[in-house]
């Protein structure tokens, strides 16, 4: 199991090798991972840098701009969500209790949006809740950025 787990590992590091490939593929793969779709992006980073050490902080940015990208994806199709529901129903779901804590919090709430599970709905329940737009996007940067950082170098860290 163990070499069959290498072999695997040597391949995506060959296939994420080059530099046009793998910050292309960071950055669709990050895109995509920040919307609802279940699907990880660090791995990617991790085996891309484990490849080209140099492409530490390339990949970082492009990676968080990638996520933030998707987060801002998210806020979107809350915000269009809520619209829908709001004209089909004719009341604000504004005005439930059930969101006050992230009404509460406001923006920085997606600070959070790096959480797994939780990160990507929180995105879309900002845009939901009509929070401002470049707030949670500068927010999600930030936490996302953080995350980024930390995964990889732990990441590297493990596998050397």
């Amino acid at each position: 199991m163990e070499a069959w787990l290498q072999q695997m590992i040597h391949l995506m590091l060959e296939a994420l090798s080059l530099p046009q490939v793998g910050l292309g593929a960071v950055f669709v793969v990050a895109l995509i991972s920040a919307t609802l779709l279940p699907l990880g992006s660090e791995p990617v980073v991790v085996l891309l840098v484990t490849a080209k050490p140099e492409l530490f902080w390339p990949a970082i940015l492009v990676a968080t701009v990638g996520n933030t990208l998707g987060g801002g994806i998210s806020w979107w199709m809350g915000f269009g969500a809520e619209r829908a529901y709001e004209a089909a129903t004719h009341h604000t779901p504004r005005d439930q209790r059930v969101l006050g804590w992230l009404r509460r919090f406001g923006a920085k709430a997606c600070l959070l949006s790096w959480l797994p599970i939780v990160g990507d709905p929180l995105c879309a329940l900002a845009g939901w809740l009509r929070l401002p737009f470049w707030p949670c996007l500068g927010y999600m940067a930030i936490g996302k950025f953080a995350r980024y950082v930390l995964m990889t170098a732990l990441g590297v860290f493990l596998i050397h």
